[in-house]
This record gives structure tokens, sequence and C-alpha cells, in this order.
């Protein structure tokens, strides 16, 4: 099956190129709103990236010669500040896990409008169509990706209860004890693990790999993603587990050009991380599932 034309590139990337110093200017706005929470540092550094690669892009021709003949070579400008749009939009909200109706419906908001707000701008502004999502882009599933969703499980039952207990960061969720707040929380971390790959992937990878090459492009989109989760609660040696687990889902992608398989690896493990809360939270109710 061809590739998606949204994610195959048709040259070669070469590994240096001045679009680099824009890309992560714009990339590290990501953990000066997330992680140091400092919002002036993480507007300039998306200012400071798209003027920069405003810059670059008029005086590098290297950027050109990626285009095919009688092509139009994409433009970092426009991608870097599609990307710029979406962190603005979600930096405007608290990423703190709350359950009541307002925060749920302000997730919805600043989530829905950080993929969607690109999205919108990419096809009937720019109209260069760069944000797409490929459901099955890939084909059908080999045995080697049904093993994989079986590994997946697997190593979140074994990892994911001893990082959130023993590290305490359980308590960066809120206690869910009633049916109603379970319902919820199972909600709002399918949602947002969903909403992972939208961004993260389709959006921030899938525009970076216009420019750069794929394990670059990776390196780069892995910045925004672990910064969010870190503010979302994947803090204290969480980075170790969310670090690995941001560059595959990137490779995973690249590989399967599927967003349904990414998101089912996700919401996989998503699955486990919901288990793990309600355990956590619920001592002696979920007893014999998990090792700690």
């Amino acid at each position: 099956m061809p590739a998606h034309p949204a994610l195959a590139p048709t040259t070669t990337r070469p590994t240096w190129s001045w679009g680099l110093a824009p890309a992560l200017l714009v990339c590290l706005a990501a953990p000066a709103f997330f992680v140091v929470r400092i919002p002036w540092l993480g507007w300039a550094l998306l200012a400071a990236g798209v003027a920069l690669a405003f810059a670059t892009e008029r005086t590098d021709i290297s950027a050109r010669a990626l285009a095919p003949e009688g092509a139009r070579a994409p433009s970092l400008v426009r991608d870097l500040s599609l990307i710029a749009v979406g962190l603005l939009i979600v930096s405007a909200i608290p990423l703190k896990a709350e359950l009541d109706n307002l925060a749920m419906l302000r997730f919805a908001l600043a989530l829905g409008g950080a993929v969607a707000v690109p999205y919108a701008i990419s096809r009937w502004l720019y109209r260069d169509h760069a944000i797409r999502f490929p459901w099955r882009g890939g084909g059908r599933w080999s045995t080697f990706q049904w093993v994989w969703l079986v590994v997946v499980l697997l190593l979140g039952w074994l990892i994911l209860p001893f990082y959130f207990i023993t590290s305490g960061v359980y308590q960066n969720w809120p206690v869910v004890d009633t049916p109603d707040l379970i319902a919820r929380l199972f909600v709002g971390v399918g949602a947002v693990g969903i909403w992972d790959e939208l961004f993260f992937i389709c959006t921030c990878f899938a525009l970076l790999r216009r420019h750069f090459p794929d394990w670059q492009a990776n390196l780069l989109q892995s910045i925004v993603f672990v910064s969010f989760l870190w503010e979302l609660g994947y803090q204290a040696w969480g980075p170790f587990l969310t670090i690995p687990f941001a560059l595959l889902q990137g490779f995973i992608f690249k590989r399967t050009r599927s967003l349904a398989y990414v998101v089912t690896v996700h919401l996989l493990f998503d699955a486990v991380v919901f288990l793990v809360l309600v355990h956590a939270h619920n001592p002696g109710v979920l007893d014999g599932l998990f090792l700690v």
C-alpha cells in the first residue's frame, strides 16, 4: 500500500539544517509552559522560534531543494506556527487532573481546540493540508503489531503500579471512590490518551517530519509530549517512562502510518493507568490484580 501523502517524505532530509534552531525553540516552549510553568518564557520561545524560522526560510535555499520539481517546498514558518497555536491553546488552562463538570468542559474545549484550530488553519487558510489523521493508513495489522499490543499490556501491568504507588504520583489525580468519579476518570484518561496522538503525533510529529529526518522530528515532538504529561501528573521519575513511550509512539506511527494503531496502543496503556489509579485510591478493591 502506498504511503499516506502527509506521512511519507519523498526526499531525504539533511541531518543538519538551520531550521533545527527555530523548531527547537518552539518545542522548548512546552517545558516552559508545562514543567517550569513560566508563561512569558513560553510565549517568548514561540515568538523567537517563528521569527527565526521566517529569517531562516528567506535565506536557506536547502529547504527549497526538498520539494519535488515544480512543487512548493513546505513552509517551516507555517508549520511551526501551527504547533505554536496548539501550544498556546493548551497552555491557556491548568492541566491539573480534575473531574468536576467545569474542569472536564475546560479540558474538552482547550484540548479539542488545540487540534481543531491548527487543522482548520492548515486546511482552509494555508490550504496545504499538512495535518491529516490517517485512521487506517498502513492497511491490515501484522502479527508483530498484534503481539506488541499484548506486550504493551504486560509492560503496563509490571511497571505502572510500581511507578504510581511507590513514587506517590497517583496523588496527582483526584480520589475516585464513587462509581460516578470512577466513570469520569475512565472517560477522562481515555479521552486525553486519544488527544495525545491527535496532537503530539498527527500534528506536531507530522509537521516536523516535513522538514527534518524522522529521528529528529521524533525527538522534537517528544519534548512537547513529555512536558504535557509532566504537568498532567507523570512526575517524579515519570520521564524515564514517558520519554521512551513518546519516542515509541512516533516510531510506530512512522512505521504503521495508522492512527488507529497508535491510539489502540495508547488506550491499552491508559487502561492499566486507570486501573492502577482506582487501585491506589481504593486499597483492597482490586487486590490480587497487581503485584504492588
